[in-house]
């Protein structure tokens, strides 16, 4: 029997968990910082109200990692999902991605119009995949601004993107960041329906307690686990450090922060993190039918607010909704999308031995990523083996 590592007990963690213990040949090993498996992606309960630490449902265009997680645990879609933002400036909401139907209710409608008509056309009527975005607009735009006034126009950047991306990334200036073909969600201006992503399958468990079978299934596959951290792998090695002992492994499958578990060895990367405050109210919905959350794009402290009770059909009088804070130094959730610090990731990279595979957005060091590209990244790492 071999010997595997697995660095992380998320949904990356726990598919590497599923796959090499259905290929046979390996013992294998968990570390994760709490006794329950599934990090942010696991269903809590508060007043009786199932939620995750924001919301997680199961977006994705590759039918093939969404039979694998259905397979497992059963999914419900939803791609009636729709998304709405608040523009201060016009007290109003209005769809996300900006719809043409509701831009004659903006005040600035001419301008708008006007701006509209005079855009390239390969930006505006672009249409970008979940986590591909559109490549071939990478380089016809030097930064985020620079993307979305050639997509939009000025008004509507400036209603729409241009505060809310200052508040996401705790930045001053949007030109900073210059990965930007995965913000769209499936196009930047949308006519037809109003659901958020209707060129993907959007889905969520049909369980009340959502993925937890998932992640305490994978917690029963464990040979060997630890709560805690490992404290560092040595470069160029298969050797790891838990509780200050050094244990060599045939496999490393990470999904945790490169610079956590190569501690010291380069300068630090930068990340993102989320407060998170839960209020339940005395109504049964808050949000509009088919609306699961809502951004907030001007001066307001919060970015977002989720009603959790419509990703799981939450049967109650009341309903929970949660506000959604950037900030710094409580968890390393963001990457931040600068290639200059993608770069920086890169020479992480080049520290791990062959054999030391990572997966996921923070592995990876990649915001497009998601719960689907993390699921599809370790199927491969395994099928490869």
């Amino acid at each position: 029997m071999k010997n595997a590592l697995i660095i992380g007990g998320g949904i990356g963690g726990c598919t590497a968990v599923y796959k090499l213990k259905e290929i046979g040949g390996w013992n294998v090993t968990l570390v994760h910082p709490s006794n329950l498996l599934g990090g942010g992606v696991r269903t809590n309960f508060i007043a009786g109200h199932p939620c995750t630490f924001g919301p997680r449902h199961f977006l994705t265009q590759n039918s093939s990692v969404y039979d694998y997680l259905n397979s497992h645990l059963e999914l419900r879609l939803c791609n009636n999902h729709q998304f709405i933002s608040f523009v201060s400036e016009d007290s109003q909401f209005y769809n996300y991605p900006i719809h043409m139907d509701d831009i004659p209710r903006m005040p600035d409608c001419s301008s708008i119009l006007n701006e509209l008509s005079v855009l390239e056309a390969s930006f505006r009527d672009a249409e970008y995949r979940c986590s591909i975005g559109e490549p071939d607009l990478e380089g016809k735009a030097s930064d985020y601004e620079d993307f979305w006034i050639k997509s939009v126009g000025p008004t509507l950047y400036s209603k729409f993107i241009k505060k809310y991306t200052q508040k996401m990334w705790l930045v001053e200036d949007n030109t900073i960041l210059d990965d930007f073909t995965w913000s769209p969600k499936g196009v930047a201006i949308k006519s037809g329906p109003r659901a958020g992503w209707d060129t993907a399958l959007s889905a969520f468990p049909a369980a009340i307690d959502g993925y937890n079978s998932y992640f305490d299934k994978a917690r029963e596959l464990v040979d060997l686990f630890f709560e805690g951290i490992v404290e560092r792998v040595l470069p160029g090695t298969l050797i790891a450090y838990i509780d200050g002992a050094p244990t060599e492994y045939d496999l490393i499958i990470n999904t945790a922060a490169m610079d956590d578990i190569f501690p010291a060895a380069l300068k630090p990367l930068e990340y993102i993190s989320r407060k998170v405050e839960f209020v339940v109210l005395p109504v049964e919905h808050a949000l509009p039918e088919n609306v699961y959350f809502a951004y907030y794009t001007g001066d307001e402290p919060y970015t977002r607010i989720v009603e959790y009770k419509k990703f799981y059909n939450y049967d109650s009088p009341n309903t929970l909704i949660s506000l959604e804070y950037a900030n710094k130094g409580s968890g390393k959730y963001y990457p931040v999308p600068i290639r200059s610090l993608q770069q920086l990731h890169a020479n992480y990279i080049d520290l791990c031995h062959p054999r030391h595979f990572n997966a996921g957005r923070v592995a990876l060091y990649n915001y497009r990523y998601d719960i689907d590209d993390v699921i599809g990244q370790v199927l491969e790492i395994v099928a490869s083996l």
